[in-house]
């Protein structure tokens, strides 16, 4: 009966160790990184997908300097030819975007929280 109610607890401390283990593993999901390339006056593909805690690069391929101006103030990058800006998104919500430097440059973040 002793061998048995011992074989009762450790299975039982397997089974807890295993479900804490899987819960650590689900609950780890790490920011995701994504490059925007500014090139020939105009922003690339912005992600779609973005979630609060996720980075953006920002890389100017031009040979003058842009910006990455939130239309609401929220965010204000300059970046210079063949430079980059890293940018971690702050909070949820869309938030559109503009070059102050040139008028046809502007796109749009879509954001979601955790």
């Amino acid at each position: 009966m002793r061998t048995s109610i011992m074989s009762a607890i450790l299975r039982g401390g397997l089974i807890i160790g295993a479900v804490a283990a899987m819960a650590g593993w689900a609950g780890s999901a790490s920011a995701a990184s994504y490059t925007v390339t500014m090139a020939n006056m105009s922003y690339g593909k912005v992600p779609a997908s973005l979630v609060v805690g996720d980075t953006i690069i920002w890389v100017n391929r031009d040979t003058v300097q842009h910006t990455v101006t939130a239309r609401d103030k929220s965010f204000d990058m300059r970046v210079a030819p063949n430079q980059s800006v890293a940018q971690t998104v702050q909070k949820a919500g869309t938030f559109p975007f503009y070059c102050i430097y040139h008028a046809t440059m502007r796109g749009t973040l879509k954001v979601t929280a955790k």
